[in-house]
């Protein structure tokens, strides 16, 4: 009988290891599963590599996991704001590596591996320090610059509705970079704030099939999230 459900979040995350590649879902607030990443942080891996379209908020979520000291480096599009001091002290003394992607970028390197293609021409970073090394090439009087996929071991996304086969829907916004991510980690590993009965979810609303998933976890519903967003 096929049973993705984990009894908890340190159950779910225990194989995670040292130096491994792990993408985090989420849009500032919106989507980031706060309590997988909360267990990352008591599980301990080290050194290793996030991909997240943030790089944290305040001291809570993704930022406290770069204050831990267990990031070696973040591929993000959107690493400052203004309450990004946490990324923004550790990049400064050399702490930590990032690689800038446009967001555009970012989400279709996700997909491609996700889908199993190879890489992408995109005009988009032509011309500036991102495409220094990069092949590019003119394609009908238009530069543009090859992107490869990223892939990762691991991915951790936050979800609405789940059942034991791993089929996820997402809340609204929340959705964001969950389905892409799940689709282009080795292991992906969804919170769900509800466990739906096999068969009850409409197949025309299952967003991410149980096949991109391999455990889900339950966790409840909190008035708010990191960095005090309104949870979706």
């Amino acid at each position: 009988m096929i049973d993705k459900l984990r009894t908890s979040v340190l159950e779910a995350l225990a194989d995670i290891h040292d130096g491994a590649t792990v993408m985090i879902g989420g849009f500032g607030g919106a989507g980031q599963p706060a309590e997988l990443i909360d267990g990352l942080i008591a599980q301990g891996a080290r050194d290793l590599v996030i991909v997240n379209n943030n790089a944290g908020n305040g001291e809570t979520g993704l930022a406290a996991l770069l204050k831990n000291g267990q990031v070696r480096k973040i591929i993000c599009s959107f690493p400052r704001q203004a309450d990004s001091h946490v990324f923004d002290a550790l990049y400064r003394s050399g702490k930590l590596e990032l690689e800038l992607v446009p967001q555009g970028n970012l989400a279709e390197r996700i997909r491609a591996a996700g889908a199993g293609i190879g890489g992408f021409f995109t005009p988009t970073g032509y011309g500036t320090d991102l495409a220094k090394g990069k092949e590019t090439r003119e394609i009908d009087g238009r530069m543009y610059v090859f992107e490869s996929p990223i892939h990762a071991d691991f991915a951790l996304i936050k979800a609405e509705q789940g059942d034991r086969w791993g089929n996820l829907t997402y809340r609204k916004t929340a959705r964001n970079f969950g389905p892409i991510m799940a689709m282009a980690a080795k292991v992906s590993i969804a919170s769900v704030h509800e466990v739906a009965e096999l068969g009850s979810i409409d197949p025309e609303h299952v967003v991410t099939p149980g096949l991109f998933v391999q455990r889900i976890v339950q966790v409840p519903r909190t008035a708010t999230g990191p960095a005090g967003f309104k949870a979706a």
